[in-house]
């Protein structure tokens, strides 16, 4: 069996994984992932118990028990750069033997949740209301650096997505991947459903201008006439498609629901955002751990 060189897969002197710094018992099969350090705590202050505490960097990873079940709620930073880290370490924890350098033949499936906050680019979604990324549309590239084996991809939409927006040559070729059917349907009843286009940044990816004019100044617009047999672009951010390659590849499941903090088409932003991300943590927590 092949082993893993230690420039590819990289550990500290206590043995644990580079960037997060976890070793694998402190990692539980359904994880909730998060941007923000500081929604850590506020998930696991619901935990009836927490095991370990661990930070490096911008990974903050609290692993603890609610309604009787083991649950981790770890940060991500931002990006689908972070998530390339967090999605391949949290896999080499579980499915790969840290001490042999060994790849595992029974492989383990985690269960990524991942919550957070975005702009909505339909009129008729709320703020203060949720979306579950039904397909995560990858305008950053990131799974173009991947060789996959076996289908994961849902072309028909991205190739109808660059018919639809004259995508630029200058720009990556963009992927879609389909949530998790297992996932989607645990925790997304009641909720927005539909496209989550994927940014490489906050600013000029997402349609802003401060003093740097866009390459193409009508994408969101574009994006808000967007529809593929139904399906449409409902939502802005900056990780999920990333997760939902990854996960796809590795045979993780994998989910993204957002609390929706304004509305790109209306320009309303949220008065206090706040309230309705905690109803989230709440509902998550309490349908995944059913």
């Amino acid at each position: 069996m092949r082993k893993i060189a230690e420039t590819e897969l990289i550990l500290n002197p206590d043995g644990s994984i580079y960037h997060l710094m976890l070793h694998p018992e402190q990692v539980a099969n359904n994880i909730i992932l998060v941007g923000d350090q500081g929604r850590v705590e506020t998930i696991s202050k619901h935990f009836t118990n927490i095991e370990c505490r661990i930070q490096n960097r911008e990974f903050l990873t609290h692993t603890g028990s609610y309604n009787g079940k083991r649950i981790t709620v770890l940060s991500t930073g931002i990006g689908t750069d972070n998530i390339d880290i967090v999605v391949n370490e949290l896999d080499a924890l579980v499915n790969i033997d840290l001490g042999n350098r060994e790849i595992k033949e029974n492989k383990t499936s985690l269960h990524l949740v991942r919550l957070g906050t975005s702009g909505a680019l339909q009129a008729d979604i709320p703020v203060d209301n949720y979306v579950m990324s039904e397909y995560g549309l990858g305008l950053d590239g990131l799974l173009n650096f991947y060789q996959t084996e076996k289908n994961i991809f849902s072309d028909e939409i991205t190739e109808a997505f660059m018919e639809h927006t004259g995508w630029g040559k200058r720009l990556a070729r963009p992927y879609t991947v389909r949530a998790s059917e297992i996932l989607m349907k645990k925790l997304g009843e009641g909720l927005f459903k539909g496209i989550t286009a994927t940014a490489s940044g906050f600013y000029g990816p997402q349609g802003r201008q401060l003093r740097i004019v866009p390459l193409d100044p009508m994408l969101n617009e574009k994006m808000e006439t967007f529809n593929c047999k139904g399906n449409r672009i409902t939502n802005f951010e900056m990780e999920t498609s990333a997760l939902y390659g990854l996960s796809a590849v590795l045979g993780h499941q994998a989910v993204t629901i957002c609390t929706i903090i304004a509305n790109r088409v209306s320009k309303q932003f949220s008065k206090d955002y706040h309230p309705a991300v905690e109803k989230m943590i709440q509902m998550v927590l309490d349908r995944i751990t059913a």
